[in-house]
């Protein structure tokens, strides 16, 4: 079945893609397309911020993929939620808004990426907020998208932000000034006490424009080529595979892990790879689905020593009562916040530079993330490396376009990544040892009997998991393994982008969803102005062939290029 054709045709209704839905029909002038495999997203628990604990595992609204067993990680397959709705991650994340440090920015745009440095993006960061802090030099306050303040302070934050100070850590109003360092409060995706995904944002406001369809259940299977141009799309929906085409261009927004599995299905990838599952090449690209990055945490549990915890309220029905209550009468409390309050941002390894690890401090503790809170009063310090060394793959487990790709992380794969897990865990230690905390809390895991470098990295090897950032695996770039250009468009191909966090050459300094959102903000202005241009049939640089070009012109003569 073939469906009318579009201007653009957005894959995937996730983070980017309710933005670009939203931007790209703005003016009325484009017919737009957003295709979302999953299903709307009126799950309660998807609105209700601490719902994340009940969406973790959830079979309709996530994904639910896991790595390939990690040599680095004592063979364990290590669990990746990915949001499987309309806004996608920012769904289902844990709302933690931070857009990383300046220097992150300033690397991308001195690799060759032009227009990416922190001044660049700075205004689209901006342009994306409604900020309860207000409108200021760094911040919006007339954006569709609502970073709040925690309002309420928690006595273990308050003694957390104490003990940062005996170390030395400033406190800090603002993690989002491109200046991370310090220990303080974290801002939240709500509004009033309700997660405000992208979904809400964004595709809400625009749902009703007539020159915007959106379809959920529409799973993408690949894309419609002719010759070095996209053209469209198929998708199974209700059973039945339909196609449809493009005019204008065909956008990938489906994510790290499935933007270049939907590139290989259609035949654009490495050559090996692609001939493993007897896909025709359409056009080399050997760094579709390299690069893969993700921040590990490693997750120290407490018993601590007061009744104050999550874990409290969500014990006994009294408790439950008590917090259902407080976000009735006033959208505060436990239900409004989810599970991480507390936010450091610090270096640990030694020599000049920038925070190289962040803290999340929760009020609960549960084996895992999104678990059940242990039956006891407990807080949890999860500590991530920043910017890891390791680099990972995704490629193909088969032609079938409905298998999960094949995730490898390769986690703690260089002693850099190793050196600094293992620090930022003592750090954590340090911290829980200081004045405010020291009879406060009680270590739990990895426990005082676990001492010395080589136990603690062992711990990280078996505990270890991601914090649900996977990035890179589409880079823009002007190198041989870069997939995208500066305006995100795919090399060697017309009519084609990607939008999402696959196009990070590095992985930004924590938590990704605010960047990207500033990336399809950004890339919906660059659309747009091609558009207008009559550019968006320009083919972006092949750097392979150019690289390939390169060496011919070098060789000597006679020699084989």
């Amino acid at each position: 079945m073939t469906v009318a054709p579009f201007d653009f045709i957005i894959i995937g209704g996730g983070t980017a893609g309710c933005v670009l839905a939203n931007r790209l029909s703005a003016d009325g002038r484009h017919r737009v397309l957003l295709l979302e495999a999953g299903p709307r997203d009126r799950s309660p628990w998807i609105h209700l911020p601490i719902g994340y604990g009940k969406t973790m595992f959830h079979k309709t609204l996530n994904w639910g993929f896991f790595t390939e067993p990690e040599p680095t990680m004592n063979d364990r397959r290590i669990y990746w939620p990915r949001g499987r709705t309309l806004g996608g991650s920012s769904s289902i994340n844990g709302l933690i808004y931070v857009r990383g440090q300046a220097e992150d920015y300033d690397q991308w745009a001195a690799v060759g990426n032009a227009g990416w440095s922190w001044k660049d993006v700075l205004p689209y960061f901006i342009r994306s907020e409604h900020n309860t802090k207000g409108a200021g030099p760094a911040h919006g306050a007339d954006g569709p998208l609502w970073c709040s303040d925690i309002e309420h302070r928690h006595e273990l934050i308050e003694a957390i932000i104490a003990g940062a100070g005996e170390l030395g850590i400033r406190h800090t109003t603002d993690f989002n000034t491109g200046d991370q360092e310090g220990v303080g409060y974290y801002q939240l995706f709500t509004r009033k006490g309700w997660r405000c995904s992208t979904a809400v944002a964004y595709l809400r406001p625009a749902w009703s424009r007539r020159n915007l369809r959106v379809e959920t259940g529409a799973q993408s299977t690949g894309l419609i080529l002719e010759g070095r141009r996209a053209v469209g799309v198929r998708y199974r929906q209700n059973g039945r595979m339909r196609e449809t085409r493009a005019t204008t261009e065909v956008i990938l927004a489906a994510g790290a892990l499935q933007s270049p599995q939907l590139l290989m299905l259609s035949g654009i990838g490495p050559e090996a790879e692609l001939a493993r599952h007897g896909i025709a090449v359409t056009h080399a690209l050997p760094g579709v689905g390299a690069n893969l990055q993700d921040h590990l945490q490693i997750r120290l549990m407490y018993r601590v020593a007061k009744p104050i915890t999550t874990n409290d309220d969500l014990r006994t029905l009294f408790g439950k009562a008590r917090i259902g209550l407080r976000w009735l009468l006033t959208r505060s409390g436990p239900l409004a916040v989810g599970i991480n309050q507390g936010g450091l941002f610090t270096r640990v390894m030694p020599g000049p530079g920038t925070p190289d690890v962040q803290f999340h401090f929760a009020t609960l503790s549960a084996d895992m993330a999104g678990g059940a809170p242990h039956p006891w009063s407990g807080c949890t310090f999860s500590v991530c490396q920043l910017r890891p060394e390791s680099r990972g793959t995704v490629t193909l487990r088969s032609a079938d376009p409905f298998a999960a790709p094949v995730m490898r992380a390769n986690y703690l794969a260089t002693e850099a990544d190793r050196r600094c897990t293992v620090e930022g865990i003592k750090f954590a230690r340090r911290l829980a040892a200081t004045s405010p905390l020291r009879t406060l809390l009680t270590e739990v895991k990895p426990g005082r009997e676990i001492e010395g470098d080589e136990a603690l990295l062992d711990f990280a090897r078996g505990t270890g998991a991601t914090i649900f950032h996977p990035s890179g695996t589409c880079k823009m770039g002007s190198d041989p393994m870069a997939v995208t250009d500066a305006r995100l468009r795919v090399h060697g191909i017309g009519g084609l982008r990607v939008v999402d966090c696959s196009i990070m050459p590095t992985l930004v300094s924590g938590n990704t969803s605010a960047p990207v959102v500033m990336i399809a903000e950004k890339a919906s202005d660059m659309i747009l102005a091609d558009a207008r241009a009559g550019a968006s049939s320009i083919v972006a640089t092949d750097p392979v062939a150019t690289e390939r070009s390169r060496h011919a012109a070098l060789a000597p003569e006679g020699s084989p290029a």
